[in-house]
């Protein structure tokens, strides 16, 4: 049934990024809840001449925001972490964990799947405890195992069906056999905080891994007789790498790097937020750890290590763009699309097709948020004088 007009805006004017390119003077229909390939006569328009309208972006990393946590926080401290996501952009995003004892997670999968379940979410990411201690970042080493299938089973059946990635470092027993556990179940299985070789990590991709978490980070580097992961998942096109475009996590150079040997249909920008995302400097907790917050940069107290991010993809987005000089419809892809393909959610968000949620972005031509749309309704409406 078509739409009524008052339920209808038509965005006219911008530069809209579909996935087969950039249409100048684009125009976006929107029709309720979805975007309409046409709108009824007597629809809203919004003159957006001068703007880009691209797809609401898609986070499958992310430990929180706004002062709250995904690890820690109440029901109403999570929504206040997505809340501060929506207004950056990320219409849609999985709430990540940190490593912490298995009761604990269990319990927590339990809290998350109800708003995977409600709509606010798009998944969990398990990201520890089944990680490596020599790369472990800012995860409690005491906490750490090996990722035994029975206990990465446990986790699935606490998260009832709305476990959507975990990250393993596979070369650690029982990890190859977890990851085709979770191939099994149609839950990514990733490598990430891991001290693979170039060899344990070939073997954990033909079991079934696709996703590098945040590649570079948190493993070993690239070494010309020991190329280690990175080469590993650098060239095999099954992998699709996660990237942190913050200027901390990685130089310029490797991100090139990454997208010249990946092609944009194998990356996925992503945030790795924690709590003081969209919030500010202080101190924070991070799990069990502390985290102390020095010009928008997190690190733990003990060690330095970098924690997480205060990235928002808004941010991402306009770095690649305007510092990293990638094509805006290779980061589009990046930021919206394939990590929506990834998770499964490609049917309904990821790109300005007709038929998906009318989640967009409006970007002034410097590529400064300027309206963020979720499912129709506005969460930032554009100011257009």
């Amino acid at each position: 049934m078509a739409g009524r007009a008052a339920d209808s805006t038509v965005l006219a004017g911008a530069r809209v990024v579909l996935p087969t390119g950039t249409v100048e003077d684009g125009r976006v229909a929107v029709e309720g809840t979805r975007i309409s390939g046409s709108a009824p006569e007597g629809a809203r328009t919004i003159d957006l001449a001068g703007h880009w309208v691209v797809p609401g972006f898609v986070d499958m990393h992310n430990h929180g925001g706004g002062g709250a946590s995904f690890t820690s926080g109440t029901v109403d401290e999570v929504l206040t972490g997505i809340r501060t996501h929506r207004e950056h952009g990320t219409t849609t995003m999985v709430a990540s964990t940190v490593t912490g004892e298995m009761d604990f997670l269990a319990r927590r999968a339990g809290v998350l799947s109800e708003l995977v379940e409600q709509g606010d979410l798009a998944g969990i990411h398990f990201e520890g405890p089944f990680i490596s201690p020599c790369r472990k970042g800012a995860h409690s080493e005491d906490l750490l195992r090996d990722p035994d299938p029975a206990e990465v089973r446990k986790l699935l059946d606490a998260a009832r069906g709305t476990a959507r990635m975990f990250t393993l470092a596979t070369e650690l027993p029982g990890g190859i056999d977890s990851v085709r556990l979770l191939a099994e179940h149609g839950v990514i299985a990733a490598i990430g905080h891991t001290d693979a070789t170039y060899g344990q990590t070939v073997e954990a991709v033909d079991a079934g891994a696709t996703v590098a978490t945040h590649l570079f980070n948190a493993m070993p580097p690239l070494a010309h007789r020991e190329p280690g992961p990175i080469a590993a998942l650098l060239e095999d096109d099954r992998i699709t790498v996660e990237l942190i475009n913050d200027g901390t996590h990685l130089h310029p150079a490797v991100l090139e790097l990454a997208y010249r040997h990946k092609g944009a249909g194998r990356v996925a920008l992503i945030t790795d937020a924690m709590d003081a995302a969209g919030f500010g400097d202080g101190e924070y907790q991070l799990g069990p750890l502390a985290v102390e917050v020095t010009d928008g940069v997190a690190r733990l107290v003990e060690g330095g290590s970098i924690a997480g991010s205060t990235l928002t993809l808004d941010t991402a987005f306009r770095r690649a763009v305007t510092l990293d000089r990638i094509p805006v419809e290779d980061v589009v892809r990046s930021i919206s699309a394939n990590p929506a393909r990834l998770l499964g959610v490609d049917d309904r968000v990821g790109s300005l097709d007709p038929g998906k949620d009318a989640d967009l972005v409006v970007l002034d031509e410097d590529f400064v948020l300027k309206g963020v749309m979720r499912r129709g309704e506005w969460i930032i409406e554009p100011k257009i004088v």
